[in-house]
């Protein structure tokens, strides 16, 4: 899968306050389907669909014994919001930085004339 389609779909399953929430609850270890459904006033079908889109993205794992699917996170996929974020952060220091030159040149120039 190409680099930006990844982020995608990193970004994409984090826009969301719910899926955000439940990987908040699979940071503490990993939990079944109903354990992470309870504290939300969903319907299990339209809850179900926020994990598989956290699992495409692949921030979460699942395994099914018998009935009972359970997930876990995936903490090496944040690296590839976390590369994204770091690497805007770095263009936009080198940019602010610029542009603070440009702004002290111009105070200098004005205050030489």
């Amino acid at each position: 899968m190409a680099q930006s389609a990844v982020a995608d779909d990193v970004f994409y399953a984090l826009s969301n306050s719910t899926r955000r929430r439940v990987l908040e609850q699979l940071c503490v270890g990993p939990a079944t389907v109903s354990e992470l459904a309870a504290p939300f006033a969903m319907k299990l079908p339209s809850f179900v669909q926020h994990l598989s889109v956290l699992e495409h993205s692949r921030l979460v794992n699942s395994k099914k014994r018998g009935r009972v699917r359970t997930y876990e996170i995936v903490p090496t996929r944040f690296k590839v919001a976390e590369n994204w974020l770091s690497a805007q952060r770095q263009l936009w220091e080198v940019r602010l930085n610029q542009f603070d030159k440009y702004v002290k040149q111009l105070k200098d120039s004005e205050a030489k004339s």
